[in-house]
């Protein structure tokens, strides 16, 4: 299956999970490229947005393959092939050290003095554009569930079946358009795969934020 971008994603992702329209979800994207996905997730199941702020550590020498993740709290998720790759527990404690850093200059950026949505009790859906080792959704989903959802649901349109077999034991709902015989990049499921921006960001949290008081007043 081939998306034509993030936004043609979003809206067959959207279908898919149509069953949770009204339940009144929170829908949360990993950024930075699933934001405006899980934006149109958000406003076509009449949901709200929010951010979990996770961020990959990577393998030495190759900031591409991802050995584990690490979450806003400071939770680590280390992937079985860590230490293969070289990824002893002094290396990722300074990468996780790095990253969070990168986290809370995210927050303050995306969110200024506001913390996550309450998610306690309510339908969370996870989103992001797609899962190569499943190591960002994994710390996601992990820093989600302590927050107590009544139901966790991970949702992407595209991920390696590895990744998928690995999340499951962290949602209680799996939702994946395609999992490809042959995978070697999430880019390769999008016809247009271009960055996500932080003005992006911000811009669709604020935008949502304003439909949400409107909707209140």
């Amino acid at each position: 299956m081939i998306f034509r971008d993030r936004e043609d994603a979003a809206a067959k992702l959207a279908d898919a999970l149509k069953h949770w329209r009204g339940s009144d979800p929170l829908v949360v994207a990993i950024p930075r490229g699933a934001v405006p996905m899980a934006a149109l997730i958000a406003r076509e199941l009449g949901g709200v947005l929010d951010v979990a702020l996770v961020r990959k550590l990577s393998a030495p020498g190759n900031p591409e393959l991802a050995v584990g993740a690490v979450d806003e709290t400071g939770w680590t998720y280390v992937a079985d092939h860590a230490k293969s790759y070289g990824a002893n527990a002094e290396y990722l404690q300074r990468e996780a050290e790095r990253e969070l850093a990168t986290i809370r200059g995210r927050r303050k950026r995306y969110t200024g003095d506001r913390g996550p949505i309450e998610a306690a009790g309510r339908v969370v859906i996870v989103v992001d554009d797609g899962l190569a080792t499943g190591a960002t959704m994994i710390a996601a989903l992990h820093a989600l569930r302590a927050r107590a959802p009544r139901h966790l649901v991970c949702a992407v349109p595209v991920g390696s079946q590895d990744s998928i077999d690995a999340v499951r034991r962290y949602a209680d709902e799996v939702v994946c358009l395609d999992t490809p015989s042959f995978f070697y990049a999430v880019g390769q499921a999008y016809r247009d795969f271009r960055q996500v921006s932080d003005d992006e960001v911000v811009s669709a949290l604020r935008a949502a934020s304003a439909a949400r008081a409107q909707s209140a007043v």
